[in-house]
């Protein structure tokens, strides 16, 4: 099995797959293997197997990358001409949890530390992933121009988006006399961040602030989108600041608002 996951990663490394795939990959194969044995040449055990995750309870999305990552090794580790013809679980369609921007003030409010409430508030004015939180660099941010460059996002690509003049100051004071080649932000001891530590704090401000939703901290990615869209900034616009490749990703994020619909009135 170890000879297997390691073949595995080194062609997910060679075909540039993130880090974060190529851990999600490895678990699930790890799953797989112990589950198979050595009947690969089976591939009824690959069915068996999906649908025993199902009866776990597991959600479409898990389901869904279990059989990707069962498909690569067959496809390109056995290079056997194996078909393995299971449709993909439906996901549900839900609407993003979003926060309104009242929220969102509350829950900056509700934060004293500095580097806490700046790297939430910078996580909400560009739109950006948690992991891209963690792993902005000091060289990445245009303090002049006030856009960041997201450095080997999603999909391992780079991307550019816009951040608020207000967080200006704050960075400035946060990164001032450090090398360029720094992380923005650090932990006590002068290393990166982890993103559960990023979560944590998002979720603790989010209790302080009494804001009654349960948000993760994609909501602000999720708010970011939503309220450009509301501002009538043009969806391709929005497109490119999220990095999406396919605009029907960003078109979740047109749906109508709470705010939206209060402002329209009955026919009755």
């Amino acid at each position: 099995m170890e000879n297997h996951l390691r073949r595995v990663r080194e062609e997910l490394v060679l075909r540039g797959y993130s880090l974060r795939t190529m851990e999600a990959y490895e678990s699930c194969l790890k799953g797989y293997f112990a589950f198979v044995g050595n009947r690969f040449g089976d591939v009824a055990k690959v069915r068996e197997f999906l649908l025993q995750k199902k009866a776990e309870g597991l959600a479409a999305s898990t389901v869904n990358l279990y059989l990707s990552a069962i498909k690569f090794f067959y496809r390109h580790m056995l290079k056997r001409s194996v078909s393995v013809n299971i449709r993909f679980s439906k996901r549900p369609r839900r609407i993003p949890e979003i926060l309104t921007r009242r929220e969102i003030l509350r829950i900056l409010g509700a934060i004293s530390n500095l580097k806490h409430r700046t790297m939430i508030a910078l996580a909400y004015s560009a739109g950006l992933r948690v992991s891209e939180v963690v792993n902005l660099k000091i060289e990445d941010l245009d303090l002049e121009k006030l856009t960041i460059c997201v450095r080997k996002g999603k999909g391992n690509r780079d991307r550019r988006t816009i951040f608020s003049g207000k967080l200006k100051k704050d960075l400035e004071k946060l990164t001032w006399g450090r090398k360029r080649s720094e992380r923005v932000f650090r932990s006590e001891r002068g290393g990166g961040l982890s993103t559960r530590t990023v979560q944590k704090v998002f979720k603790k401000a989010l209790e302080k602030a009494y804001v009654p939703k349960n948000a993760s901290f994609h909501a602000l990615r999720h708010s970011f989108a939503t309220h450009l869209l509301e501002d009538g900034v043009d969806i391709r616009y929005v497109q490119e600041l999220l990095g999406h490749r396919d605009i029907t990703t960003t078109q979740k994020y047109t749906h109508v608002t709470p705010e939206a619909i209060s402002r329209i009135q009955s026919p009755y």
